[in-house]
């Protein structure tokens, strides 16, 4: 099985955060959005995972070929013109079953089944109260008929989380050739629902699987969600206590985080090398390398290597950035 990522997008709605790196490798709960992903396949017979880059993709690459000893493929969407057009883009190293994953949610699910699954494909869903802003399938009979963007109505729940199985990729090729030749566009861009929905007429079986968990890592207030439930549901750890320090669980504290007169929790993830003195800290992430001094903080996401002095309440800074009194070391 070959595994399709989709990690070309600009993160708009993450800056300043994404200023300077992808989303996908956005800190949350101990690990990267990308991390969190690619863990997932430990279940699954891989024989390649297929990343498709675009904004600092070197960094994505990077971050990868350091941690990870699957075989890898980076293929670059110089155009954002969808999800389909980048899944077109490797369409010559594509063969056989393929899995492809949007790397703007975390989810948990069990993938294991792929492995013997026959349907020609499994589009995996949560039901949700309001699926308006999101897409649904239309089931019949056990059966998905239809897929739709962003739906008008309430009648249909089972949103797609953005993870879909393909036995053939070929077959997903083929149907998203065909939009391009008829400039089947949907809001100006190719999206995969189409791509479905043309190889549904075509007579494909597919069906859908639910998910147990579902978390949006796409904007500063959903990430500090997603952070809070991974940490609740077991992404918990400290690995650095610190000096004349109280740490409030849930955390997330990686090695190497030095940590003295604080107050760390609850529902804060903080990556490693950064340094918190003289400070509370509950509901934030912290990236790596980061400093914090006499500082009161809550719904905060601070950049890599960023440094905060002498400041209260809510912050969101990139990396590399400077709040408060300038460093005088």
């Amino acid at each position: 099985m070959q595994v399709v990522l989709p990690v070309a997008g600009f993160g708009s709605r993450m800056r300043p955060q994404t200023w300077s790196k992808p989303k996908p490798l956005l800190h949350v709960a101990g690990n990267t959005v990308l991390g969190h992903t690619l863990d997932k396949l430990a279940d699954l017979k891989v024989d390649e995972v297929v990343f498709i880059t675009g904004w600092m993709g070197e960094q994505i690459q990077d971050w990868v070929e350091r941690r990870y000893s699957f075989k890898t493929r980076y293929v670059v969407q110089h155009q954002l013109e969808g999800q389909a057009h980048a899944i077109y883009l490797a369409r010559e190293y594509l063969s056989g079953p393929c899995l492809v994953i949007f790397v703007d949610t975390i989810f948990e699910a069990d993938l294991s089944r792929l492995n013997t699954a026959t349907e020609d494909g499994v589009i995996f869903v949560q039901e949700v109260e309001d699926p308006r802003d999101f897409g649904i399938v239309v089931e019949r009979e056990g059966r998905v008929v239809q897929y739709v963007e962003k739906p008008t109505t309430l009648d249909n729940r089972k949103t797609t989380v953005g993870v879909f199985w393909f036995r053939e990729s070929q077959a997903l090729i083929s149907a998203i050739r065909h939009m391009l030749d008829n400039n089947i566009r949907t809001k100006g861009e190719y999206y995969l629902a189409d791509a479905v929905n043309v190889m549904l007429e075509r007579g494909a079986r597919f069906v859908s699987q639910p998910v147990s968990l579902w978390e949006d890592c796409g904007q500063p207030d959903t990430i500090l969600k997603t952070n809070r439930t991974l940490l609740a549901r077991g992404r918990n750890a400290v690995y650095s206590q610190g000096t004349n320090c109280v740490i409030i669980p849930p955390v997330y504290i990686a090695p190497g985080v030095q940590m003295e007169n604080a107050v760390i929790g609850p529902d804060v993830s903080i990556d490693e090398g950064a340094t918190i003195r003289s400070s509370i800290v509950r509901d934030s992430i912290i990236e790596a390398g980061a400093r914090l001094e006499n500082s009161l903080l809550e719904g905060s996401l601070i950049g890599r290597r960023a440094l905060v002095r002498g400041h209260y309440h809510q912050l969101n800074i990139g990396d590399n950035s400077t709040v408060g009194q300038p460093d005088q070391d």
